[in-house]
């Protein structure tokens, strides 16, 4: 008996499947976990997604779990230890730019008391759903993670180009962007 009908790029790699069907859309509000997100979509930039799910483990223990105070105390030593950590991607500027994240997410928090509930004003607070019926009618960007986008860098956020931040929604669920024949699509679910 074949399995539920996924979104093409699910594939049929196990880690992707499982990420795909119990993560990819659903809605986050947690601050650690939009801060996981926000990193593994910067770290993606030029690389497959593949390579990045399989890196998360190393990013949960090189990043402190994503704790975003113990982030956002790190300093250039550990930068140097990150650079040398194979279980991440070794790129400096990605790395700087998790740990200056940090720091800009706790500057959010003082403003609006968290980060989720800064991101989540972009989508009045809701899911935006989209009725894409094939992978390639998904967009690379939106005016909303543009609007995003200009709003993160203005606050010292880095890595987070309009591509880069759509994607971050996508994942976390204030795009759900399964096509509309995927079981996770929101009229199937």
């Amino acid at each position: 008996m074949p399995g539920p009908t996924r979104c093409s790029w699910a594939g049929t790699d196990p880690r992707m499947v499982a990420y795909h069907d119990d993560e990819w859309g659903v809605p986050v509000h947690d601050d650690g976990v939009l801060f996981e997100l926000l990193t593994l979509e910067g770290a993606q930039a030029g690389l497959s997604w593949s390579t990045i799910l399989n890196k998360r483990d190393g990013y949960r223990a090189a990043f402190a779990g994503f704790d975003v105070d113990r982030v956002a105390a790190y300093d250039t030593a550990d930068v140097e230890r990150l650079v040398q950590d194979a279980t991440i991607v070794r790129h400096r500027g990605k790395i700087e730019s998790t740990i200056a994240n940090a720091r800009a997410i706790q500057a959010v928090r003082r403003e609006f008391a968290s980060f989720a509930a800064h991101v989540w004003t972009f989508v009045d607070g809701e899911p935006v759903v989209g009725e894409h019926r094939a992978p390639g009618d998904l967009p690379a960007a939106t005016e909303t993670s543009t609007a995003l986008s200009k709003d993160l860098k203005r606050r010292g956020f880095r890595f987070v180009g309009p591509t880069t931040v759509y994607a971050f929604m996508q994942a976390a669920g204030l795009v759900n962007d399964h096509v509309v024949g995927c079981f996770r699509h929101p009229s199937r679910v």
